[in-house]
């Protein structure tokens, strides 16, 4: 499919998360429903332009960790969202040139600037998938992605702030458990999740009604629900912790984990 056919497709009366997203990031490729409802939840968790740069900051150190220290070379980075600085395969690639990357999201919007995905180096390879994570098989068995990633070498597996909009009754455990079946031992699970651990009651209320509003499926889940993901996983140290917490920087100061209401962890398929 061409971005042009893609183009046409975007529904620009509709709020999407990857455009919303980009909003909160300060990007520029989003339409005025997106931003109502961006800000609907900003008025009910007024810090979440700061989730979003802190778990984008997470995205960053966990694939230059898995590419340095882990040795992965291959990346399924699903829910990707619009392209900005700092996408996985140009952090992978920078350490590692030969890393191959898969990208996955279900926006049109996406589609027309997945060109900004596939500058990969010469070395590696990227591509773009244009499918939903609600159908997994689909996504494992795509001849794009056969043709890039060889599914009997180990694949980190990317669902960064991807979940949440994976409610319950869309059987999010399931989908997960489907991805890393079909992955080889030494493969990695990697996950971010907004967390009501630090709401209260009245807070996880208005955020729940303004994404109801905003016709955006979402749900916030506890280090419990959350730390089901990973059930039969060996988790990689520091375990389930605020996405602030995983292996920080050191040179930069980190808000408060209830400030970022961002769960984030990362854990080896054995």
């Amino acid at each position: 499919m061409n971005s042009d056919s893609a183009a046409e497709r975007v529904d620009t009366t509709k709020p999407h998360p990857a455009r919303r997203y980009d909003y909160w990031l300060g990007g520029k490729d989003n339409f005025p429903a997106d931003r109502e409802s961006a800000d609907a939840v900003a008025e009910a968790f007024p810090t979440v332009r700061m989730a979003a740069v802190e778990n984008r900051n997470f995205l960053r150190r966990v694939t230059a960790y898995l590419a340095a220290e882990a040795g992965i070379r291959q990346f399924l980075d699903i829910g990707t969202g619009l392209p900005t600085a700092g996408n996985v395969h140009e952090i992978a690639q920078d350490i590692a040139p030969e890393s191959r990357i898969v990208y996955v999201d279900n926006d049109p919007i996406v589609l027309v600037h997945a060109r900004d995905l596939l500058n990969s180096s010469p070395e590696g390879k990227t591509a773009y998938l244009d499918a939903d994570l609600l159908e997994p098989e689909r996504i494992l068995t795509h001849p794009d992605l056969l043709a890039t990633l060889d599914l009997t070498k180990p694949v980190a597996l990317m669902l960064v702030a991807v979940m949440h909009f994976i409610t319950d009754d869309k059987h999010p455990y399931e989908l997960v458990r489907t991805l890393c079946d079909a992955l080889p031992s030494g493969s990695y699970l990697v996950m971010s999740h907004a967390t009501n651990d630090h709401l209260e009651d009245e807070d996880v209320a208005r955020t729940r009604e303004a994404n109801q509003r905003s016709g955006v499926p979402f749900q916030l889940r506890s280090t419990a629900e959350f730390s089901k993901f990973f059930s039969g996983l060996t988790m990689v140290a520091p375990g389930v912790t605020s996405v602030t917490a995983w292996r920080p920087d050191v040179w930069r100061p980190h808000p408060r984990a209830e400030a970022v209401s961002m769960l984030g962890a990362v854990a080896r398929i054995p």
